[in-house]
């Protein structure tokens, strides 16, 4: 395996709002796969499309330019726009034709700035909307087939508009009862009780998904040898259970953020790169820790043949897929603007839409990155 192919493995944030010299001189060397941002990457509209477009001048390979647009507290854009109703929001409103409008929308914004990759949407079902796990406001359903109805009209209408998507958080987020952005939660749900609830979501719209997102989470039923091993590591759930099983073979799949306190409390940097790799993941996620990239590309050397072909094989695919920017106006943006402004009035109301998403209590750091 040519050593240059590597850093298509490396999903990774970007430091600032802008590319400083020691930034992409590290990235045109290391050519990540895909960059992900989050607020700190984001000051004006102006300012945003001028970094995505550096970060696409200097990779060799399209690049996936991804982020978490999902509506709500979790819509980085809303720094710099209006804030789409969350899931739960278009949820309870009950009206297929408001989740089509948010899912084209999204696709419409983010074309605009030149992302071609949305992480989301999310698939957990929400057995508890006020649990504790990360997941307040973010669940399309209290059930399977409510999650599978309206999740699957958001993601459909999402990749029309040329947005690839990305069903997280596999297996399941919805059962911990910890926040992953902290600590490893345990999921004492067996293979047979997740086939039958948490994992139809997901059965039903594999086809229809362009990538996945494999959460941090402990499962004994799947690991009972191995203690507290992360899900985003498991050989088990990646390539038996997703890949083997439920037939997932030529999907990307992806881990969520390594710099989480899940994976960080656990194992140490050198086993989550190689050991995400080996249970069949085809990009590594880190978020936060620029710093740390160069590393995860040295870790990167020495694995298994055939576990970087796949990936390879895996990772062309998909970027086969990517549709490229449109062209920047800002005349554009003043409108999908006001019609995300509108889209969020006519689900929550006009009172309610004046009140953006504050979390009362404790905040995930998902809201916060």
């Amino acid at each position: 395996m040519d050593e240059r192919f590597l850093g298509q493995l490396l999903l990774t944030g970007v430091p600032g709002p802008e590319l400083d010299a020691d930034t992409a001189r590290r990235f045109k060397i290391l050519q990540p796969g895909g960059f992900i941002l989050f607020g700190r990457n984001i000051k004006s509209p102006e300012q945003l499309r001028k970094l995505i477009d550096d970060l696409r001048d200097l990779s060799h390979t399209e690049p996936i330019i991804t982020i978490d647009q999902e509506g709500g507290r979790v819509s980085r854009l809303r720094l710099i726009g209006a804030e789409p109703p969350n899931a739960v929001a278009l949820r309870d409103k009950n009206d297929p034709a408001l989740i089509r409008q948010h899912g084209k929308l999204t696709a419409e914004i983010l074309r605009l700035f030149g992302f071609n990759l949305n992480l989301c949407p999310v698939l957990d079902i929400s057995h508890d909307d006020a649990a504790d796990n990360s997941l307040k406001g973010r669940c399309y359903g209290r059930d399977a087939q409510e999650v599978i109805t309206k999740a699957g009209i958001f993601n459909r209408t999402m990749r029309a508009g040329g947005i690839l998507s990305c069903g997280k958080h596999f297996p399941t987020y919805g059962s911990a009862d910890v926040d992953p952005h902290e600590e490893l939660p345990v999921i004492r749900r067996t293979k047979q009780e997740l086939l039958a609830d948490e994992i139809l979501p997901y059965t039903a719209l594999l086809p229809e998904l362009d990538s996945l997102m494999i959460g941090h989470a402990y499962f004994p039923d799947f690991d009972p040898q191995r203690p507290r091993w992360p899900s985003s590591l498991s050989h088990n759930i990646i390539t038996k259970f997703l890949r083997d099983q439920l037939g997932f073979d030529k999907g990307l799949v992806m881990t969520d953020d390594l710099d989480m306190g899940a994976i960080l409390n656990e194992v140490t940097f050198e086993q989550a790169i190689q050991q995400a790799i080996l249970a069949g993941n085809d990009m590594v996620m880190i978020c936060h820790r620029i710093e740390m990239v160069e590393q995860a590309f040295e870790h990167l050397k020495g694995l298994p043949e055939l576990n970087l072909q796949l990936a390879q094989e895996r990772m062309q695919h998909a970027k086969a897929k990517l549709s490229a920017p449109k062209k920047w106006s800002m005349d554009e943006f003043d409108r999908i603007n006001e019609d995300i402004q509108q889209l969020r009035v006519d689900v929550l109301g006009e009172e309610a839409a004046a009140n953006l998403s504050v979390e009362d209590g404790k905040r995930s750091p998902v809201e916060l990155y």
